[in-house]
């Protein structure tokens, strides 16, 4: 029987290698690349479209905007509307966008965890069993009694382990966490985006109700002036020419009450969809728009930065693109494995486990490219310039915030000032039209002053409603302009996006 042993590694080739290993472990605590520091971005120190208040002496002051009275998880309930709230929970549950995001996230995850598998070693075994013949007529195997046959039993187990000496693997960690951080905060994003479009969509169709409530009325309205030109005109005190007026403005008024029907069940349908359920058997009830407009807490916008998801998001981008500047930097210097082979090898399957048959071999080997005509400084030219990209990319995203933040400020309150005024003009309108229809119903005008002031009347008040809706929809655009009461401190942290369970 013929035991295929490899010889010992002599004790004093051990201890070289162990001064080795030793070596490059201590070598582990080197990290090469730039430190990653934020970029500082000077936000304003108040909002513009926030007037100071003017107190009684002439002084001016801000109103104080204590912790308790910031956004929460849940801003929809500011609202205090339950219809809304069980929606908006529905969505939370069922929204297949924010689904979607989610499992972008779970991925992002476990790309985490696989780039951390690098810290440890790879060990393989390939078992294998070889039967084998030798020819009768080569040398001197064709001797009699010669046993042509042969067997050999191989249980090997392979080890390679590269020690994170320049802090690549880390680098490559970090690079991954970032990115799921990133993801995390889209997701966060994906969230308040979907939650605001239903809100929106929700006083939208509130608002359509409204309207379509006041062409019920005026229609009721201008059937009555109708009954009422026709019995004048029946008795020679009136003309068929207010006749014809007086259907004119009923017909017109049915043909838009009829068209509102078109927006009304749009939204509705994307309110299905919003909260994830088919259209064809998703419905909701009318009830006009009632809602008042909440006070809403608004902070400094400092406290942007810290709020926006979006801008969280853009705030990992460019940590993530300085790791990755880490990664490549360590291509420069060389690299270093560790390698070793062990295992059993044996002819006869009686013998295959015993300790005579053992074998191995280990040892460490280095790597380090000599020339590349420029790819690796090329590379890192790259990842450089696409962090400075991502610096331009999140300090656009802060202006970006600080104008949509004071857009529906702005709008907020001049929408405030408008809607005064918009409501006065319906009293104006409303006191028009009640002398026209008494001057007329009295004889002393025509029905075309009726004719026109009912027009006003209408034309008026549609315009109230829609700046009532219009306010209510910039609201919601300004408290997700805000973060919707989201906060940094929801982020996951490097450490939490690893882990198995967060």
């Amino acid at each position: 029987m013929n035991l295929y042993t490899y010889p010992k590694t002599t004790t004093r080739n051990g201890a070289t290698i162990a001064v080795i290993t030793g070596t490059l472990l201590l070598l582990q605590g080197c990290v090469v690349g730039p430190k990653y520091v934020p970029p500082v971005v000077q936000a304003p120190p108040a909002f513009k479209e926030v007037a100071p208040q003017v107190a009684a002496d002439g002084t001016t002051w801000k109103t104080a905007t204590p912790q308790d009275s910031t956004l929460r998880g849940k801003w929809w309930e500011i609202y205090q509307e339950p219809e809304l709230n069980a929606l908006e929970d529905q969505l939370n549950n069922s929204n297949q966008n924010i689904a979607q995001s989610f499992q972008n996230f779970m991925a992002a995850r476990a790309q985490v965890r696989q780039a951390r598998s690098s810290y440890s070693p790879t060990v393989t075994t390939t078992p294998s069993y070889t039967r084998s013949r030798s020819s009768a007529n080569v040398g001197s195997q064709g001797a009699s009694g010669t046993n042509l046959n042969s067997n050999e039993f191989s249980l090997p187990f392979d080890v390679s382990w590269e020690p994170d000496v320049w802090g690549r693997v880390r680098n490559t960690v970090r690079e991954y966490a970032n990115a799921a951080q990133v993801s995390a905060a889209d997701l966060a994003n994906e969230r308040l985006t979907e939650q605001a479009n239903l809100a929106v969509y929700y006083f939208e169709l509130r608002g359509q109700d409204a309207l379509i409530d006041l062409y019920r009325q005026s229609i009721e309205a201008y059937s009555q002036s109708l009954n009422l030109t026709r019995t004048l005109g029946a008795t020679g005190i009136d003309s068929d020419q207010s006749v014809a007026q007086a259907e004119l403005n009923l017909r017109s008024a049915e043909a838009t009450a009829t068209n509102l029907g078109i927006a009304r069940a749009q939204y509705e349908h994307a309110i299905a969809l919003l909260t994830g359920q088919p259209a064809s058997t998703f419905s909701m009830p009318v009830h006009p728009l009632t809602t008042a407009i909440p006070s809403i807490p608004i902070g400094l916008p400092s406290e942007i930065l810290q709020r926006r998801p979006d801008i969280a998001a853009a705030e990992r981008t460019m940590s993530q693109a300085n790791a990755l500047i880490g990664v490549q930097t360590a291509a420069f210097y060389p690299s270093f494995s560790i390698t070793a082979e062990g295992g059993l090898q044996s002819s006869s399957i009686g013998s295959w486990f015993s300790w005579p048959s053992r074998f191995f071999s280990v040892g460490p080997s280095a790597t380090q490219t000599l020339f590349d005509a420029g790819s690796r400084r090329s590379t890192l030219a790259q990842y450089q310039a696409q962090y400075e990209a991502d610096v331009a990319a999140y300090r656009q995203t802060v202006l970006t915030a600080f104008q949509q933040s004071e857009d529906y400020l702005a709008s907020l309150r001049i929408l405030k000032e408008q809607l005064q005024q918009q409501n006065q003009a319906v009293v104006a309108a409303q006191r028009y039209f009640d002398l026209a229809d008494i001057r007329y119903r009295t004889g002393i005008d025509t029905y075309l002053n009726v004719f026109t002031a009912q027009s006003s009347l209408l034309t008026n008040q549609q315009t109230a409603i829609s700046l009532r809706i219009q306010q209510m929809t910039s609201s919601v655009q300004l408290i997700e302009a805000l973060g919707g009461g989201w906060d940094t401190t929801q982020l996951p942290s490097e450490k939490a996006v690893a882990a198995k369970r967060m």
